[in-house]
């Protein structure tokens, strides 16, 4: 089975963190969690985010999650795939420059790549959308076709992914039987 590396941060969405996480394990794969500035035993929180008939989605307060891997100490080359979940972690998890080489050597080696939501800020950020098709959460529309990606809409339940190549994007958790699914056949 695949060694998966997951990258998330404090307030991660919840769902795009668990379920992936959980899912991934069940399927028999060695899943690490890291995130910037933490060790393996930190918390990190994360927020539940839900469609409830407003212009953007509604923040709530989630669980903890406990990581299992120290971001010192994981090497990109450790590991078969990564998954980056959506939230409000990417907006920052961004900024650091090991999230940054990560997912460049993800990409640049075609090894599998999962993100989902406002995940696709960090591969925004690594500078390698511009000519992938992908989707987002609607927000990343402007940023995704600035980067030179080509953007598919979010269906209308939110619930529809996109595979090019070695990446895997959808919209929102809705869609995360699609995308694991997706993301399993590239493993």
């Amino acid at each position: 089975m695949s060694k998966i590396l997951i990258i998330a941060g404090d307030f991660v969405e919840d769902y795009e963190l668990m379920v992936p996480y959980q899912a991934l394990l069940m399927l028999g794969h060695d899943v690490h969690v890291v995130c910037p500035g933490k060790q393996a035993g930190d918390i990190i929180k994360t927020a539940i985010h839900d469609f409830e008939g407003f212009q953007t989605y509604t923040e709530k307060v989630g669980h903890n999650f406990v990581l299992n891997q120290n971001f010192l100490d994981f090497h990109p080359d450790d590991y078969d795939a990564l998954v980056i979940p959506g939230g409000r972690a990417p907006e920052y998890i961004r900024l650091d420059d090991k999230v940054i080489h990560t997912v460049k050597y993800f990409m640049n080696n075609n090894l599998p790549v999962a993100s989902i939501c406002h995940g696709p800020q960090v591969l925004l950020a690594a500078d390698v959308i511009k000519g992938r098709t992908c989707t987002a959460y609607i927000s990343l529309k402007p940023d995704i076709i600035a980067a030179g990606g080509k953007w598919i809409e979010p269906d209308k339940n939110a619930d529809n992914t996109v595979v090019d190549g070695n990446l895997v994007t959808a919209p929102a958790w809705p869609a995360h039987p699609a995308w694991l699914r997706e993301f399993s056949k590239l493993l």
